[in-house]
């Protein structure tokens, strides 16, 4: 009896330190309950100026923090395209109600590619524009054309949303794309994959699953996944990745 006491308590503690971070978020301005799906704001945000009046090529990554009590865990991410003298944008996204409604889950939408996710404000996790956007196009939509993931989603621990993006960016290394750690899903490579490339191309990661693993690599720095969760430090940039809590620091 005492020793599983002892293994209960552990647990529990395992548990709070894990949940600490999700807590903490739901205090914050950007995770809300309170907003339903129909009401929720899908305007844009105004980072992204009309493609009309932006002549250069634009690859952009965005993310928001995901609808009601799961954005106190997670963002979801997508990845908008502008090539050059084009009048529009296009955006490519894994959407967990397109999967159950149809079976797949990716999706191509023209328009502003800024949208909020359903009230929540979306943030640029990457940029490339002008010359190395133009170079950069053609690859995204190669690796959207070959993504392996389209037609089987889970929120967790993937293959989600968070999967796609990491896993378009994996091919296209201009990017030096950083998600953050509330980017669940980022590091699930596949059922029989366990070693990849970092999400950045700057470094390698090993995952069991999604559900554990590390990453170490110069754009995202040091890494720990326990069960989907991400803790992490960044030296370069002394920033601090903890769940829920995103990044923390100046970088």
């Amino acid at each position: 009896m005492t020793i599983l006491l002892v293994s209960l308590r552990r647990a529990l503690l395992v548990l709070t330190f894990l949940l600490a971070g999700p807590a903490l978020a739901l205090m914050t301005d950007e995770v809300s309950l309170e907003r339903s799906w129909y009401s929720a704001s899908r305007d844009s945000a105004g980072l992204m100026p009309p493609a009309a009046s932006t002549p250069e090529a634009v690859v952009q990554v965005y993310g928001a923090r995901t609808f009601g009590w799961r954005g106190a865990f997670a963002v979801h991410t997508w990845i908008a395209l502008k090539p050059a003298g084009a009048d529009r944008c296009v955006t490519y996204e894994v959407i967990g109600w397109r999967y159950w409604r149809g079976g797949n889950g990716l999706t191509r939408r023209e328009g502003p590619p800024d949208r909020n996710w359903f009230g929540a404000a979306p943030q640029i996790y990457a940029e490339l524009r002008g010359a190395a956007a133009a170079e950069a196009i053609p690859q995204v939509e190669a690796a959207v054309a070959s993504y392996p993931f389209a037609t089987q989603y889970r929120t967790w621990p993937g293959p989600n949303s968070n999967t796609f993006t990491a896993t378009i960016a994996r091919q296209v290394p201009a990017l030096k794309l950083d998600l953050p750690p509330t980017a669940i899903g980022k590091d699930f490579i596949g059922p029989r994959d366990f070693l990849a490339a970092a999400p950045s191309g700057t470094g390698y990661q090993v995952s069991a699953f999604g559900v554990l693993g590390g990453l170490l690599a110069v754009e995202e720095g040091l890494e720990v996944n326990i069960l989907g969760l991400t803790f992490g430090i960044d030296p370069l940039d002394l920033a601090l990745k903890l769940p829920g809590l995103g990044r923390i620091g100046p970088g």
